[in-house]
Order: structure tokens, then sequence, then C-alpha cells
């Protein structure tokens, strides 16, 4: 792990700090990393809500079919991310039997974020719910307290920490996302632009220092909100404790 990172350390140093300054401060680059970060955190946040429904749909109701829809929450795992991006550009491209034409939008780098980062949330809270012991809800319940409280004083302190750790993996995840949205956005600066396309096009320019500039700000700042993530569940769980 240490020496890759050194490696692109030593990269975006090649054109000494006014080069590093002047690649990362590009208007083209600033944007894209504004996009980047607000997008994926956006995402983990969206997903942290319908991944923890998803994993309690799954967990606690019984329907005809349950076993294929576990079966599809993993597929983002096993498929290229490119062939992701094929899929949302048939289904909500220009001929999208939906209608709905979102293509070379930010709406679609939301939409391909939300596919290939749900299965994270889910697969992090599903055996959290699984191990819950249902006697205390039903506790819950018969000392008066509704459903609305049961969850929120109950079974959410329970499951906070998957959820954080969750979103900490769907995060990292989006912010570095390229296969499924290199198609779908279209790559237009400014507008639909995100970071791991743009290293992508200054790497194909010859620019490499540049490009190694940009992909170790946008490590710092992965590294940073992984690190508060792991703060907010170490600090959840320590006041469950308490």
């Amino acid at each position: 792990m240490v020496l890759p990172i050194a490696a692109l350390v030593w990269e975006s140093s090649q054109g000494g700090w006014s080069g590093f300054w002047d690649a990362v401060t590009s208007p083209e680059a600033v944007a894209a990393l504004k996009l980047t970060i607000g997008t994926a955190v956006a995402v983990a946040l969206l997903n942290a809500i319908l991944g923890t429904i998803t994993a309690w749909v799954l967990v606690r109701d019984d329907f005809r079919g349950k076993s294929l829809v576990n079966a599809i929450i993993d597929l983002p795992f096993a498929l290229p991310t490119i062939v992701a991006g094929l899929t949302l550009l048939a289904l909500y491209g220009p001929k999208s039997p939906l209608g709905v034409d979102v293509a070379f939008t930010r709406t679609a780098i939301v939409l391909a974020m939300m596919l290939v980062t749900l299965p994270f949330v889910v697969r992090t809270v599903q055996p959290v719910l699984q191990e819950l012991d249902p006697e205390v809800e039903e506790a819950s319940r018969s000392l008066g307290a509704s459903s609305l409280t049961t969850f929120r004083r109950v079974i959410f302190p329970n499951i906070l920490p998957g959820v954080l750790s969750g979103m900490a993996l769907a995060l990292a995840k989006a912010i570095g996302e390229f296969g499924a949205l290199v198609i779908i956005t279209g790559n237009l600066p400014f507008k639909t632009e995100v970071s791991s396309v743009y290293i992508y096009g200054r790497i194909e320019s010859g620019d490499t220092a540049a490009a190694a500039a940009v992909a170790v700000v946008l490590l710092a700042l992965s590294f940073v909100f992984l690190l508060a993530i792991g703060a907010i569940r170490h600090f959840a769980t320590r006041h469950d404790r308490a």
C-alpha cells in the first residue's frame, strides 16, 4: 500500500511545488474535484437510507423472489463497472425504453454511483440486522413504545455502526469510480467531468505529473472522509456501550 502511494506522490512532485499547485488549482481540475466530492457524499447519504431499507426488507420480510433479489444486489460486485455504465445508458439514454433520458447530465452521475455502491451498504447492514435480538424490540413495544420510537431508540443505535461502515465503503467507491461514469456522463468539462475521468484525460495528454497531482488531492480527501466516518462510528459505538 505504501509503495504505490509513495510513487504517486513522487510523480506529482516532478514539476515542483508550483507545478503541483497549478495542476490542482486549474479551473477544470477544481470543477472536477468539487463535482466528484459533492456527488459522492450525496450518493453515500442516499444509499445509507436506501441500503438500510433494502437490508431491512431482505432480513425481516419473506416474499416470492427474495433469493433472486439477494443475487441481484451482489451483481455490481461481479460486473465490470463499464458494463454498468452501458446498462444505464441503455436504460436512461437517448433510446431509453422508459422514455427517460438523463445521459450526459449530473443525474446520470448520481444514478451510476448509486448503482455500484448500494451493495456495500446493504451487505454491511444486513448481518447486523440478522444478529439483532427480536426480543429487545418486543420488550420495547410491550412497554408502550411505538414502532417509530422502537426503531429510533432500540434498532437504529445498534445498526448505526454498520450503516456508517457501509457509507464509508460507498463513499470510497464513488469517489474513485471510473468505468460506470465514462460512458453515460459524456465527460463534459465543468459539467459532468468527474476527477477520475479528468485524471485519465491528463494521462492521455501526456501530462502525468498533473494527473498524479490531482490524484494525490483526491486520495487525501478520501482519506479525510474515511477518517471522519470512522471517528463517528467509534464515537457511536462507545456511546452505545456507555
